[in-house]
């Protein structure tokens, strides 16, 4: 009995004796923890500040989250169409260059309307693949080829659209005469599939750069309808050279014939306008859309801009599928980009990336869509 007690008292005094030690343990562990919940806290503000501050940057941007567009664009067709009124009497359209598909979704919410309707028949083109939208048929296809053509035709059982509409744009290379070129050259490529997809007095809509020769694309736009008009759309900014040629009334020459084996445009460019006459000499006006209350799209908004509505940051409402540019963001996540100390690492990189083949980074690109 004695020695049970002397047992137990030993052990009692050796706990009583390290208090100091298990308080010591418990800092450090409560230290840990906070430091853990420190950083995520710091991680998460900076993550929500960098996309709050596009939202506060870009009001389009967040407007187009909140009501369930695609991308902040369908606002510029929105505009165009409270101009130009280019829904009137639309049964048949096309959206050439589709995706992500805000065009489309505008399309189908405003000749669809909240129902469905058998009459409607909208028919979206792009080389990318696009995420489905109710009532819009999509064609994976080139706009340069006459099947593309033919299969659109064959969608609308023979009919011809009421509407065409374009909003590509190529990869933005900073060389600004090498884009406006492309651009021209895709609007033209747009033109040319329109002769043979649009009736007569229907309407064709397209992005256009304002670069010094786009005098040139007017000219030729002119002849086939009778109204062309450039519009800048209030959510397009400013700063940007971008704008819209909405042409009215399809007319075409009566001889005439659409053929997609020749271009529209000659490659020279460096006609001098001036001296240009009769039908050749075109001054298309200029015509800014959106009413004057409608938000600036240079402007920086606050984020609360209801007070009767808290601000909550959105996700996009529909995430590309197969980007593009999905290749480069593989290189870049595995840190195997350029840089200007080893350019021979990009290179080994590259070679390296492209030997996996690009059936692993489908595979995650599926997963991550799925």
């Amino acid at each position: 009995m004695h020695v049970w007690l002397a047992i137990r008292k030993k052990k009692y005094t050796k706990k009583k004796k390290n208090p100091s030690l298990l308080k010591l343990c418990q800092c450090n562990i409560w230290h840990g923890i906070c430091s853990i919940v420190k950083s995520r806290e710091q991680k998460n503000f900076g993550r929500n500040m960098g996309r709050s501050s596009k939202d506060k940057r870009d009001i389009y941007y967040r407007l187009a989250k909140e009501e369930g567009w695609r991308a902040r664009s369908a606002f510029k067709l929105l505009q165009l169409d409270e101009e130009f009124s280019l829904f009137k009497g639309v049964s048949h359209a096309v959206d050439l260059c589709a995706a992500p598909g805000s065009w489309s979704q505008v399309l189908s919410r405003k000749l669809r309307g909240k129902g469905s309707s058998e009459e409607v028949k909208i028919v979206a083109v792009d080389l990318q693949a696009m995420a489905p939208l109710p009532g819009v048929t999509q064609i994976q296809g080139d706009i340069t080829k006459i099947s593309t053509a033919q299969e659109i035709i064959r969608h609308f059982e023979g009919q011809s659209a009421d509407l065409v509409v374009c909003d590509g744009a190529p990869d933005v290379t900073g060389l600004h005469d090498v884009d406006e070129y492309i651009q021209a050259q895709l609007l033209l490529a747009a033109l040319n599939i329109t002769t043979h997809v649009l009736k007569p007095g229907g309407n064709f809509v397209a992005k256009i750069f304002r670069g010094k020769d786009v005098t040139l694309l007017y000219s030729q736009l002119k002849i086939f309808f009778t109204s062309v008009t450039c519009a800048k759309p209030r959510s397009s900014r400013n700063s940007s050279i971008e704008a819209f040629v909405v042409c009215q009334n399809y007319s075409p020459p009566e001889e005439y014939v659409p053929n997609m084996s020749n271009p529209l445009l000659d490659h020279s460019y460096d006609v001098d306008f001036n001296q240009l006459e009769g039908p050749n000499r075109i001054i298309v006006p200029f015509l800014a859309c959106g009413d004057l209350s409608a938000f600036d799209s240079d402007r920086t908004y606050p984020l609360q801009l209801d007070s009767s509505k808290e601000y909550q940051y959105l996700p996009p409402t529909q995430p590309p599928i197969q980007p593009p540019y999905q290749q480069a963001c593989h290189l870049r996540k595995n840190k195997l980009l350029a840089n200007e100390d080893s350019p021979s690492v990009f290179l080994d990189g590259a070679l390296s990336a492209m030997s996996l083949g690009n059936s692993e980074v489908t595979d995650r690109t599926t997963q991550g869509t799925s």
